[in-house]
């Protein structure tokens, strides 16, 4: 996991250069990079076919780079950059017709089963 650069009073932060720095090399690509209680802070840039599943925790994203479809029971919407995406715990959900530069910053939090 990649440490988030510490700050005053005890805050963080963390670039979208750093994030990306920290990925690994090459294909479906995530990389950890905050912890604080249940709040889990990752980047994530699938490359081809985002094939996830549903997750135990409530799930948000913050679209960074990149443009695509996000696909859940809630039927097909299109997003771009800066754009917010919810997922609660459990529901199916993935990125589809994703640009090549998709990046999506990732924010697991709260009780296992969603609150």
């Amino acid at each position: 996991m990649t440490r988030a650069t510490k700050v005053e009073n005890g805050t963080a932060l963390v670039t979208a250069t750093e994030a990306l720095r920290a990925l690994p090399g090459s294909g479906e690509q995530v990389a950890e990079l905050f912890r604080h209680g249940t709040l889990h802070v990752k980047l994530y840039t699938p490359r081809g076919i985002d094939d996830q599943t549903p997750h135990s925790r409530d799930e948000a994203y913050v679209v960074l780079h990149g443009e695509g479809e996000f696909v859940s029971d809630a039927g097909r919407k299109k997003f771009g950059p800066g754009d917010f995406v919810f997922a609660p715990a459990g529901a199916p959900h993935h990125f589809e017709n994703f640009s090549d530069d998709f990046a999506v910053w990732v924010f697991f939090y709260g009780p296992e089963g969603g609150e």
